[in-house]
């Protein structure tokens, strides 16, 4: 049974050696995904501290409709980030340095759309998103992210169909939430 309570938390992570890079994704590909919600990629040099990562290292991060990355941060983290973008009220959007905040509902509807997102990305599918997540150090109740996503992840799955970020079929309405 679905619970109010956020189904992740972010652990210490495991190392990037171990998850899909954004460097192994190909030139384009995230962009070609991150431009349909209006979202600016920025490739940050090698040993660049990357802008607006809220959890430092390799991490993704966001400020404005612009979301930072490096060859190393891992695709997990990129199209999180991503998705605060998309899951966030427009009033957030409209400061967002950063800290995307959000509350158990929200941080789960990012979750479960960075999964979908996921089949959207050449070389990397629900299933490589579902290990890395797990590798990473994503917490769920369930002991993994299939399992969340699959048995425990409808009230997420609500959520996005009630903000229009998906369809009665799971798939992305490619648009941004706008209320609150």
């Amino acid at each position: 049974m679905p619970s109010s309570e956020s189904a992740v938390v972010q652990a210490t992570p495991a190392g990037p050696e171990s998850v899909r890079l954004v460097a192994q994704l190909g030139a384009g590909v995230l962009e070609s995904v991150a431009t349909r919600f209006g979202v600016e990629v920025v490739l940050i040099e090698k040993d660049q501290d990357i802008a607006g990562s809220y959890w430092g290292d390799s991490e993704a991060g966001l400020i404005a409709n612009r979301l930072y990355v490096r060859a190393d941060t891992p695709v997990h983290s990129a199209l999180h980030e991503l998705c605060h973008y998309v899951c966030m009220a427009s009033t957030t959007r409209a400061k967002l340095d950063t800290n995307a905040g959000g509350d158990y509902d929200e941080e789960n509807g990012v979750c479960y759309l960075q999964i979908l997102l996921a089949d959207q990305l050449s070389s990397m599918t629900r299933e490589r998103m579902f290990r890395d997540m797990d590798v990473w150090g994503y917490t769920f109740r369930l002991g993994s992210a299939r399992a969340w996503f699959e048995q425990d992840a409808e009230d997420a799955r609500a959520w996005l169909i009630h903000y229009q970020l998906i369809d009665l079929t799971s798939q992305p309405t490619w648009q941004l939430r706008e209320q609150e």
